[in-house]
């Protein structure tokens, strides 16, 4: 991949919250995988909190945000 296809460019990345707050700065939520499971029983589940440079191996073509 010429670059790396960055988590701003995808459709699962989420910018609009962050677990329910306003996103600080450049992060926003990955929405590939279900909510992480927390320790405690009562605890409810958190999408991972990643920044719109950071990138991982599942992108693909398909996979970029509508224009």
């Amino acid at each position: 991949m010429a670059g790396h296809a960055h988590c701003d460019s995808c459709k699962f990345f989420d910018e609009h919250k962050v677990n329910g707050a306003q996103a600080a700065g450049e992060e926003g939520l990955c929405r590939y995988n279900p909510p992480v499971t927390q320790p405690a029983p009562e605890s409810k589940g958190l999408w991972p909190v990643v920044a719109t440079s950071d990138w991982c191996g599942h992108f693909t073509p398909e996979m970029s945000a509508a224009e």
